[in-house]
This record gives structure tokens, sequence and C-alpha cells, in this order.
């Protein structure tokens, strides 16, 4: 076999071990599973005491099914054998003489994570790369190797059905709380402990009585019709079917997704010949393209230096000490610096969850009014206000204080870095690092290069971006780079139509109508309207800004970050009324800006290709990925 190794001990317990040949991570292609069967074949013909399962890989565990076998499905008899080679598989797993146990380290996720659970027993590794999770919904299709019936058996149907719907993963500790995995321990422990649970053989974790009658037929409906409301809210069917079919599946047919037929919306072929899953899994791709960015330079940063406590420079260095780095965080004073350390503070706890953990990323994050930090960090971030003479004076101070190789970074969301870089001794040293708000939930950086940024400084800041855990897009320095530069034509066509006396309720959904996952009017007011303003101005346009949106801003109502824009904003919501019925044309007329600067920048070279245009569009802006991004739209409408 080329993938799989099987290794027997004296004691009677055997390991089977995947490593595929022909991969940096683990994935479940028709041959890997092929072999999985030759396996089960050599030991179904001598059964050992016990099996363990393991990567062989550091990488991790198994990432999930081979995605680009999904691109070569051509009808619906290629979508059901899919599904049948790994549900076949796991079924058979699952029901074999001996007992078998999963020995999870980093990412397990989709087909991985359900073979895992056709395992009797599950041991986690506790370290920040173990995350477990079912993203297939994700892929604009279902976990259809028996995701949905085995893991609501484990956690109970709420639990089970909050991971199937949202794709999210989750960390070993907390695997190990909702009943999916039977241990978690450190690495140095991990052999010794499965070995020790196939020796022990504890009896199976049985789901308490209000959890196990979240299993009824009756109560599945109702939780099911509950879910579906709480799904519709941030979803619509007609955009995503995905999640709805797996209530569907789970509802109707335990799970199965072999059982529920070819014309059934929720089947397979279904789902895998609807344009939404080509799309996502398009967007899985450009996701995995802007992971790729940066990895040839392997240096990692230990310590971030971020000038500027406001929202966006307060909340990029808690995310850099939520990933683990030492920040220095440098403000005018301490008054400045506290409400950036409060949000701090809730970030951590809403992320970290564990109290130690919390206080570590407490401590990784420091005050630092006198800028002592700077001349230890090995990346330096300005998050400034928007005024081009105060960054210059800023940088000529920060360069003599820096190491000589530590990155010199602008926040800048649209001043091209030639009018700030010319204030260095040395401007090839500065290069850009755009990040958006809000910055823990976007995951785009914009990684801006300059006329005269060094070369090699490109891919370092790349993998920086990486290493924090947010996607890098290289883009040249332009009034507006990429992101600010497509967004803003839509965000003005929008507020233009409110000056028109369209409410800003029914503008917002009828981007919503058309996919966005958040109306413009809402997203200026979360931008900030001040700052769209700044980039109107950058951006040289010669229209008269909107009328609304001068009052608003003259007003000093900027959004939500001082409570009231185009909507009042009370912890962080807008308060809307009804939309009311929206006019024809109206989200054509909203797309249609944004659609044509993207082929705009793309003819000035703004990003290297078209697919990281719609990259940038969609992890920028938002643009509705099941669409495929705004080129590929286009191209397509």
């Amino acid at each position: 076999m080329q993938h799989w190794t099987i290794a027997r001990e004296a004691d009677g317990i055997a390991t089977l071990v995947i490593d595929r040949t022909d991969a940096k991570a683990n994935t479940l292609s028709a041959a890997v599973l092929d072999e999985l069967n030759e396996a089960l074949d050599v030991l179904d013909r001598e059964p050992p005491k016990g099996l363990i399962i393991r990567s062989g890989k550091a990488s991790g565990f198994i990432a999930g099914a081979d995605i680009d076998e999904f691109g070569e499905v051509r009808d619906e008899a290629g979508a059901i054998a899919i599904v049948r080679r790994g549900w076949d598989t796991f079924e058979r797993l699952a029901q074999v003489g001996y007992p078998t146990l999963a020995l999870i380290r980093g990412f397990c996720l989709g087909g991985g994570l359900e073979l895992a659970l056709a395992c009797r027993y599950r041991v986690v590794v506790d370290e920040p790369g173990t995350r477990l999770g079912l993203p297939e919904v994700m892929l604009g299709i279902v976990p259809g190797w028996g995701g949905i019936r085995r893991l609501p058996r484990l956690t109970g149907a709420p639990a089970a059905l909050d991971l199937l719907l949202t794709g999210r993963t989750i960390d070993a500790r907390r695997a190990k709380k909702l009943g999916i995995a039977d241990e978690c321990v450190p690495v140095r422990i991990m052999e010794n402990t499965a070995r020790g649970v196939l020796r022990a053989l504890p009896s199976p974790r049985k789901l308490g009585l209000p959890l196990a009658l979240s299993l009824n037929p009756l109560a599945r409906r109702y939780i099911a019709a509950q879910a579906q409301k709480q799904v519709a809210k941030r979803a619509r069917r007609e955009h995503y079917p995905a999640p709805y079919a797996i209530l569907e599946l789970w509802t109707r047919y335990d799970g199965n997704a072999l059982a529920a037929p070819a014309s059934d919306p929720a089947s397979i072929p279904s789902l895998l010949a609807s344009p939404t899953a080509a799309n996502l899994i398009r967007v899985f791709r450009l996701q995995e393209r802007l992971k790729s960015l940066g990895k040839e330079d392997e240096r990692k940063a230990a310590h971030v230096h971020v000038v500027g406590a406001g929202t966006m420079g307060g909340d990029i260095a808690a995310w850099c000490a939520l990933r683990g780095l030492t920040v220095t965080l440098q403000d005018q004073d301490a008054k400045r610096l506290a409400p950036a350390m409060q949000r701090a503070g809730k970030l951590f706890a809403d992320r970290l969850r564990d109290p130690r953990r919390v206080r570590d990323a407490n401590d990784r994050l420091i005050p630092d009014v006198a800028g002592d930090g700077v001349a230890r960090a090995d990346v330096v971030i300005e998050a400034i206000f928007e005024n081009v003479e105060a960054k210059r004076t800023l940088f000529a101070a920060l360069e003599r204080k820096a190491k000589p190789d530590a990155i010199l970074a602008s926040n800048t969301s649209s001043i091209p870095l030639e009018d700030i870089a010319g204030a260095l001794a040395d401007p090839t040293r500065l290069v850009g690092l755009h990040f958006f708000n809000p910055v823990a939930r976007m995951m785009l950086v914009e990684v801006v290069v300059g006329e005269r940024t060094r070369e090699t400084l490109v891919p370092r800041a790349a993998a920086f971006v990486r290493q924090i855990d947010k996607l890098p897009l290289p883009v040249k320095s332009a009034p507006g780079f990429l992101v600010n530069r497509v967004l803003a034509p839509y965000l003005m066509a929008a507020m233009r139509a409110v000056d028109e006396g369209i409410a800003p309720e029914t503008v917002d959904e009828a981007a919503l109508a058309f996919g966005m996952p958040m109306g413009p009017i809402e997203l200026a007011d979360t931008v900030g309207l001040d700052i769209c303003v700044e980039v109107g101005k950058m951006l040289g346009s010669d229209a008269t800004p909107p009328r609304r949106l001068m009052e608003l801003v003259a007003a000093g109502h900027l959004g939500r970050k001082t409570g009231r824009g185009f909507y009042a904003w009370t912890d962080g919501k807008a308060a809307k009324g009804a939309a009311g019925s929206v006019p024809a044309g109206l989200a054509e007329r909203l797309i249609e800006p944004l659609i044509t600067e993207a082929k705009a920048a793309l003819a000035q070279s703004i990003v290297a290709d078209a697919d990281l245009v719609d990259a940038g569009a969609i992890f920028g802006t938002g643009f509705a990925p099941f669409r495929g991004g705004p080129l590929h739209y286009a191209g397509t409408a």
C-alpha cells in the first residue's frame, strides 16, 4: 500500500498510519479509501486486540475528502459514487469486531472527522493546532460519510447541529466537553493514553436524558424547525441550500445522504449540480491560494509593536496577542490605551474561554506609552488616523528606533505608500499591512507593495499575515488599493439611493437579496462614515459626495463607533425598521459599479490576476461567496 501502513505490537494492538504519499496533507481520495479497505481486509484476516488510527504527517490528522475529485463529477452516478465510497468504508470500520481508536493531533476535518466518528474511541491532543469540524456546508455540500448521523449521537442534537450548520471548528478541550473525544491529553502522553484506552475498553459515553430526547423523531422535527429559523437569518435557501439539506437529511433520513433520492434538493447529486457548490469550492481554492502566499519565508515574528490604540490599532494588537505574539501597544497616554485593553480582554474571554489562556493573552498585550517596544519588535505597525503628514513624521521616528531587519508597516486604508515612505532614510523598508474592520472577523489583509518596497519584504509580510492566521493579498500601492477601490463605488451608489428617498433598510435588503452578507448602508456604518469620506477623497472622485453622508459626518455621527450613523447603534447592533418592497433593478444598480471597478483594477494590475481580484472582493468586501467573485459572476451572469 502507498498511503497506509500497518504495524503490530507484541501486546496485540495494531497501528494503522495514514501518510498520503503525493500530498503535504492527508486527504481521502478514492485511492486512499480503496487502500483503507485493503488494510481492513488484512486486519479482518488476523484481527488485532485493538487498532489505533493515526497520521504519519506533522501537518495534522486528515483534512477531509479530496476536493479535486468533486470537480470531476459529471453526472448523478458520479456524485452518488463519491458518497457511497466513503459511507460504505466508514460503515465497515464502525462494525469491525475489534475496538478502534482515532488518535487525533492537528486538524481533523470533514471526512477526517467522519472517519474518527466511525471509530469506537477518540483521543485528541491538547495543543493549539488541533481543530475538529465538519466544514462541508461551507463548500455548498453536506457531510455524506456518516457525520450527520454519528455526531448527534455523541453530542446530542443542539451541539451537533451547531457544528454541522456553521462549519466551524472546535479545539481539543471543547471536543472533550461535547463528548466527541473520550480523552484530551498533552502530546507527551498521547501514545500511552491511546493504548490505555484500548486496554481498559471503557463503556461508550451515553447521553443524558435531555440530550438523548433530542434524538427522538418528534423532538427532531421541532429542533430542526427552530434551527432552520436561525439558519434563515444568515443564509437564504436559494443562495445556500446545504444547511437546509443537512436538516432534511437528519430529520427524514437519519443522516444517511444515500437515502435521499437524487431528485431531492437535499441529495448530494442535487447539491453538487448547483452553481452554489461549484462557486463555494472555487472560493475554497482561492482561500487555499492566499494561504500559500508567504510560505517560502519561514521566519517567525515574536514581538509586534502597534502605534495607535484606536479601533483598528487596538484590535490589531489584540488579535496578534490572541495568536500568541508578544505585543506592545503605544498611544499618547494611558487614557487612550484603556478602551483598547478592555476590548482585548473581551476578545480573549470570548475566544479562549479557559481562564489561564485568557490570563496569558492579557499578559502578552503590554501598554507602552513611551514606545519602548519599538526597539525589540520584529514587526512595527502604524495604525494612527489617516493623515499623510502625521504618518510621515511618525515613521521617521520609528525608523531611528527599530531594529534594522524589522518590518515597518502602515495600516493606511487609502494613502499610497510612496507618500509616506519619502520620510524614511530607507524607503524600501516600508510595506502596507491593511487590516479591515472588525479585525477579529475580517480575515483578509492587503499586503501593499509600494514602488520602492524591497522585493524580499513582500513574502516576509505575507508570512507574518499567515502567522497570525489571516489571508494575505499582495496589492499594488494605488489609491484605495484593491478592496476599498472596488468597495467605495458600491457604497456610494447605495448612499445616493438613500439621497433619492429610498430607505436605508430597503437599500440593504436589495443587497442581501443579491447575496451580500451585510447591506452596504450597514457596512458603511460599520467601516466608519468618516473613513468612507476619506477614501472617496483619496480615490479622487469628481462626483459630489452623497448629501446624507456629509450631513452625518458634519454632525459627528460616524456610524457604529459613535452609536449613530445612517442607523442608530446599540451594543454593536443596528436598529433597523422594515425594509418594505425593493424597487426593481436596485440590486443591479448597486453591484454594477463594484464590478466595473474590479475590471479596472485588473486592467491596471493592482493584483496579479482575475482570481486574486475575486479573492480580494470576497474576503475583503464580503461579495456574495456563492457567486464566486465579481469577475467570475460578470463572466457567468
